[in-house]
């Protein structure tokens, strides 16, 4: 069985449909409705990805660099995926939804 599935909580598209339908009927969630964008559905995508993502550093990333035989060279691609891996949890954070937008400080965006 893969790290990524072992433990996973939203493991299908059902998973996370549910979910949105649940976090759909909190009043915090759906103030930030607007248009086209449903909160419900961008924090459930979110929470699914930042799970893949969070699983990738902690079952992956990190066991790679604390490995004492992982060569120079090896650590620096392994930084580098821990850095796209970060990347991609900040976009979750930043971009997608609106609900935890007030981590960040205003005007901030990736680049």
């Amino acid at each position: 069985m893969s790290p990524f599935t072992r433990n996973r909580v939203l493991k299908t598209a059902d998973d996370v449909k549910r979910l949105a339908e649940r976090l759909a009927q909190c009043p915090d969630v759906t103030r930030f409705d607007e248009g086209q964008h449903k909160e419900a559905w961008a924090l459930a995508d979110s929470f699914a990805d930042l799970e893949d993502s969070c699983r990738a550093f902690l079952d992956d990333q990190l066991p790679k660099l604390v490995d004492e035989n992982l060569k120079p060279e090896e650590t620096c691609d392994v930084l580098l995926e821990i850095g796209e891996e970060f990347r991609h949890i900040l976009y979750h954070i930043i971009e997608q939804q609106k609900s935890y937008k007030y981590l960040v400080p205003e005007g901030t965006t990736l680049s």
